[in-house]
Formats: C-alpha cells, structure tokens, sequence
C-alpha cells in the first residue's frame, strides 16, 4: 500500500474546459469534508468539483454533475492502481463550450490525475498511532532508553513524567514487550 509524499495541483487545458486537479494526503473523513468545503467555496463558479478517496481501504467517487461514472469513477481507478491509500483527489473542472462526451470526459479527468500523480513522489504507506508512557522519576533512564527508538511528541513532567511518542502501528508490540516487566505505564 502506498499514499503520497506531499500535497499537489496540476492544470490542463482540454478543448477549452479548464480541469484544476488537487491530491491531498488525507488522515479522516473530517478532513476530507473540510478540504471539499474549503473547494466549493474557493471554486464556487465553477462547472463541477469531482472527487474520489480512499482511505483506510474505504473509498467513494463523486461525479458532481458529470454523466454517471465519466469523472469519479475514473479519478478512483487511478488512485487504485497506484495502490494509493489516505488520498483525495479532487479535479474542478471549468467548462469551455465543447462537449467532449463520455470517452473524452474519461479521459480528460484520468489524464489530469495521472498528471498530478506523476508530480509527487510514491511512498509506502504507513500507519501511525500515538500513544503516552508514563513512569515515576525513578525509571526516568528506562523511559529514555525505551523512547530513543521513537518519535517523542511531548514531555510532560509533573507528578510523574509521560512522555508522549508516535510510531508505526505495527511497532506497538515491539514497545509492549519492551514495557512488559517494567514499572511503566502506557495509554
């Protein structure tokens, strides 16, 4: 599974119509309605704002106007075959008088996808998780032998330190049997 290294837009220009594509890396579904609200405001005289998603291996395609399965559907199947996951990707389109019909509008919308994708580097996908460790300031040395292998988000130091840190989901187990002996408390 892959997503993508960073953010990014492309235009082009098909038979007049304007297609403005925009990838975003994206964590929820909240983010991806708020970047979409965000579109139609900043887009609001434009002719359709198509989209598709996936993440977390949950996916939706959105034609906004276009005939059924000529603009969604084809942003989403590219987005599949780059085995892309935690992606939107949004093409706004501007329509410039010509009709382009089904296959054109098929691939007019895959192109500017394609073109878009073809900016950004492909990385492998990762799953992140947060989690809190907290100990008594007698094990303050255990805890930083522990956490030097992760990211430390935070350092809390009141009754007691908790140190918050960040790392793959599939390292969770590695950390829980490092602690497993331990006076440390994880959450």
């Amino acid at each position: 599974m892959n997503t993508i290294s960073k953010n990014e837009e492309n235009i082009m220009i098909i038979k007049k119509s304007k297609f403005i594509c925009r990838l975003y890396y994206v964590n929820d579904i909240y983010e991806i309605n708020s970047i979409l609200e965000d579109l139609k405001k900043e887009y609001k005289d434009a002719t359709h704002i198509c989209y598709a998603y996936v993440i977390d291996n949950k996916e939706k395609a959105y034609d906004d106007g276009e005939p059924s399965k000529t603009a969604g559907m084809p942003i989403l199947e590219i987005l599949k075959k780059k085995d892309l996951n935690n992606v939107l990707c949004v093409v706004i389109r501007y329509f410039g008088g010509i009709k382009l019909g089904a296959g054109g509008l098929i691939r007019a919308y895959s192109n500017s996808v394609r073109k878009t994708i073809d900016k950004v580097d492909i990385i492998s996908y990762k799953k992140y998780i947060e989690v809190s460790i907290e100990v008594n300031y007698d094990n303050k040395k255990l805890l930083e032998s522990i956490v030097k292998d992760y990211e430390v988000i935070n350092k809390d130091y009141k009754d007691t330190i908790v140190y918050k840190i960040r790392l793959e989901e599939s390292q969770k187990d590695e950390l829980l049997s490092k602690i497993k002996h331990t006076n440390i408390r994880i959450y």
